[in-house]
C-alpha cells in the first residue's frame, strides 16, 4: 500500500492500565497501516483486539502511547477535546459489541440518530438523513424503527440502528466491535452484507474486530491476528490458510467446518514466547 491510500497509520502503539497488582501492558507495539480496506483484527477474548479499537478513537482509559499514530496528517495523540469532536463520529465511528448497551434507552432511535448528525446538518435535513440512513441498512419500515424506543428491537435491528446512527456523519473509517456476535446466522449474514455494501458505495475504511478466523477470511481484504496484546501474524484473508504462526494455525483447528467434520476439535497449545516476541 502506498502512502497516497494510507487512511491511519499506526505504529508501535502501545495501552497500558494502573491496576492494584502493578501495570498491565494490554497492547504492545501493535504496528499496521490501512486505506479503504477491509480490515481484520482476529484473536481470543483479551488478547487486545478491542483496546487496539478504542485507542485509535481515544475511548480507552489506559494509557495510549505510540511512534505515529494518525489519521490521514492528523496526530491523534495528545488531540485535544476540540479536535477528537472534529474526529470522533465524524470522520472515524465505532460500532460497539451490543446494541442493548450502547442504545439510551431513554431516548427513541430517531431522536439519537438526529443527534448523531446535528452537526452536519439543521434539524429537518438530519431527520431525513436519519429515515435515509435506516433504509441504507436495509430497514423495510425506517419510519416505525424511527419512533421506536430500544427496548422495542431485536438484537439484530438495533445493531443496525447503531451502524445507521455511525453513518450519520459519512465517515470515512468505521470501526465495528464483534458486531454480529450476538446475532443469529441469518441475521449476522444481512449485517454482513450491509457493512461489504457500505465499504464499496461510500468508499469507507472498514475495521473489523472479530474472533472468527472463517467468518473474516471470507469477508475481509488482510487479517492482523493478536496474542496477548501482540500482532504475530498478518496475512492476506484469502490465504489465511497458508498461516505459518502456530498460534493462527492452532485457531484455525479449533474452528469447525461443515464441510470437513472432525471427530474431535484440535486444542489450542500456548507458547508464552509468542506473547513476548514481535511480529
Amino acid at each position: 500500500m502506498t502512502s497516497d491510500n494510507t487512511i491511519l497509520d499506526v505504529q508501535q502503539l502501545n495501552v497500558r492500565f494502573d491496576t492494584p497488582k502493578g501495570e498491565f501492558h494490554a497492547v504492545k507495539d501493535v504496528t499496521f497501516r490501512m486505506g479503504r480496506e477491509k480490515l481484520a483484527i482476529v484473536g481470543e477474548s483479551g488478547s487486545g483486539k478491542t483496546q487496539t479499537g478504542r485507542a485509535i478513537l481515544g475511548l480507552t482509559q489506559g494509557h495510549i502511547t505510540a511512534k505515529r499514530l494518525a489519521f490521514h496528517d492528523t496526530n491523534l495523540l495528545g488531540l485535544s477535546p476540540a479536535g477528537w469532536r472534529d474526529i470522533r463520529g465524524r470522520r472515524i465511528s465505532m460500532v460497539m459489541q451490543d446494541p442493548k448497551y450502547s442504545l439510551n434507552p431513554v431516548m427513541t432511535i430517531g431522536d439519537q440518530l438526529i443527534e448523531a448528525g446535528r452537526r452536519n446538518a439543521n434539524p429537518a435535513r438530519a431527520r431525513e438523513l436519519a429515515l435515509e440512513m435506516l433504509e441504507a441498512v436495509k430497514i423495510r419500515d425506517p419510519l416505525r424503527v424511527f419512533k421506536a424506543w430500544p427496548h422495542e428491537l431485536s438484537g439484530g435491528m438495533g445493531q443496525r440502528a447503531m451502524i445507521a446512527m455511525m453513518l450519520m456523519a459519512e465517515p470515512e473509517l468505521l470501526i465495528a466491535d464483534e458486531p454480529t456476535s450476538a446475532l443469529d446466522v441469518t441475521v449476522r449474514l444481512q449485517v454482513l452484507a450491509i457493512l461489504d455494501d457500505l465499504v464499496k458505495t461510500r468508499d469507507m475504511g472498514l475495521i473489523f474486530i472479530s474472533h472468527d478466523l472463517n467468518l473474516v477470511r471470507t469477508f475481509c481484504d488482510r487479517v492482523l491476528i493478536m496474542y496477548g496484546g501482540r500482532v504475530v501474524e498478518e496475512r492476506a484473508a484469502h490465504d489465511l490458510k497458508s498461516a505459518t504462526h502456530p498460534y493462527t494455525q492452532g485457531l484455525l483447528a479449533c474452528a469447525p467446518e461443515i464441510d470437513h467434520p472432525v471427530a474431535r476439535l484440535a486444542t489450542l497449545q500456548r507458547e508464552a514466547s509468542w506473547a513476548e516476541a514481535a511480529s
